[in-house]
């Protein structure tokens, strides 16, 4: 497949490890690091299947897991251990990194929970909001590739090794999913790759919703933290075109 996408979205290493530390419950200040640098590299893995743009950082990141993985499993002889004892944990330094990193996640949330809130000063009613209103989680990238990724281990094991002839394109596929729109306003992203034929058509898929949040033409969200990942059209799009026209 030759299809190519470079996404604005792409958040960097420290969001993957601060979203795999937060989706498994761990301990950030205690990492099992060789769990982590698994799963770490099964993302790699998808985003190299997926033909993304990978920036060199995740590479990096790779690396350091990696180094610190192997420090912490070489043997330690008795004689050493009281010298390991006064030295810093191999993990020290990511550690330090991901607080860091995730003090300024969420200042940055709040802020923009704040710039939300003003502009809904003077888009929404004057009445208080219904008790009844959806609330929404923003779903991240990392999401749809766990959801990708559990897609992909439910596809029967003989669909993987079937001649399959090249009838899904990403142009095609997004086309389908717009028209999907016209009746649905919202749908369910694990549905949409139930509904795929095989293997092939599930990647495609994938591929034409990245590209759909990519054209801000559709938005990925939870209900709640973790969940489920829904996709619905980009309102503010819509009424964007339905102005001009």
């Amino acid at each position: 497949m030759s299809y190519k996408i470079k996404l604005d979205i792409f958040e960097g290493p420290l969001d993957l490890l601060l979203y795999l530390v937060k989706k498994d419950h761990l301990n950030i200040c205690d990492i099992p690091i060789a769990e982590v640098t698994e799963q770490y590299l099964q993302y790699i893995e998808l985003m190299r299947l997926l033909d993304l743009h990978i920036a060199g950082e995740f590479l990096v990141m790779a690396s350091t897991l990696i180094h610190i993985k192997s420090k912490m499993l070489l043997p330690v002889s008795e004689a050493a251990t009281e010298e390991l004892q006064e030295e810093e944990d191999p993990r020290q330094e990511l550690v330090r990194k991901l607080l860091e990193y995730q003090q300024y996640k969420e200042a940055a949330g709040i802020l923009r929970q704040k710039e939300l809130s003003r502009q809904n000063l003077f888009t929404r009613p004057p009445q208080a909001a219904g008790e009844n209103e959806e609330v929404y989680f923003e779903a991240s990238l990392f999401d749809l590739i766990s959801a990708f990724s559990k897609a992909l281990k439910e596809v029967p094991k003989e669909l993987f090794y079937e001649v399959i002839k090249d009838e899904f394109t990403v142009e095609k596929k997004i086309h389908d999913l717009l028209h999907l729109f016209l009746n649905e306003p919202a749908l369910l992203l694990s549905n949409l790759f139930e509904r795929a034929k095989n293997k092939l058509e599930i990647v495609v898929t994938f591929l034409a919703i990245l590209e759909l949040i990519r054209l801000k033409e559709i938005i990925i969200v939870q209900r709640e933290q973790f969940g489920q990942v829904e996709i619905m059209r980009n309102q503010e799009k819509i009424s964007s075109y339905a102005r001009r026209v």
